[in-house]
């Protein structure tokens, strides 16, 4: 596997960079719930756009403010190595013996206190496509480090009547492992899978009556923020 090597004066340059990017990629931004997690967290979220990892990176910059590390598909980090500096590392799915040395990585940041997101998909999907069908990864962290708590991150990109298209970001309550019921590490991962799978049909639907009641907007037009 890939370690991260972060560079703290890359992430204030790539800040400088992304930013510009996504107010000419996106329309809107609308966030509900975006708030700093009380200390290091485990943070995941359904994968569907190459955009995902840097809307992270957008939200920790604005938001978090923490020390974030991202597991991200070794071809990927091989394709783009400069995401080591901004703290990714990596994992091959293919590869029994790198998915536990990932996980074992993953678990180590943790317990550094160092906050740790990842995608349990394990890849991109279509946006629509369901359900999630998350690993078991998860729930093996939760179960190493049972004190970090679990932050859902629910992302859907919309096309509407703008040229560019928009995300609705949805920031769920923190779990710990006590909040999901009892069973085998599968049935857990599958507990999970449904909620999450649920909490974003909820949010699809919220984005089709365009309910806006709740979500705040996280892009100032006329203005790089």
């Amino acid at each position: 596997m890939i370690r991260a090597k972060k560079s703290a004066l890359l992430e204030r340059a790539f800040a400088v960079y992304l930013l510009p990017s996504i107010h000419k990629s996106f329309s809107h931004l609308y966030g509900r719930g975006i708030r700093a997690p009380k200390g290091p967290a485990l943070i995941i979220s359904n994968h569907s756009s190459w955009w995902d990892g840097l809307l992270f990176f957008f939200l920790n910059h604005r938001v978090w403010k923490l020390d974030v590390h991202i597991m991200m598909h070794e071809r990927g980090l091989r394709q783009f190595p400069f995401f080591r500096r901004l703290g990714a590392f990596s994992i091959d799915r293919s590869n029994p013996k790198d998915i536990l040395a990932s996980l074992r990585y993953a678990e180590q940041l943790l317990k550094e206190g160092k906050t740790v997101i990842l995608f349990p998909q394990g890849d991109e999907f279509h946006l629509e496509t369901r359900p999630l069908q998350f690993h078991t990864g998860i729930l093996y962290l939760m179960e190493k480090c049972p004190q970090v708590p679990l932050v859902p991150v629910r992302f859907y990109y919309s096309m509407r009547r703008e040229k560019n298209p928009e995300v609705w970001i949805d920031q769920g309550e923190a779990l710990s492992l006590i909040d999901i019921p009892e069973g085998s590490r599968h049935e857990r991962t599958l507990w999970l899978q449904d909620r999450e799978t649920a909490a974003l049909d909820r949010l699809k639907q919220e984005v089709l009556e365009e309910n806006y009641e709740e979500f705040l907007k996280l892009l100032k037009r006329g203005r790089k923020s």
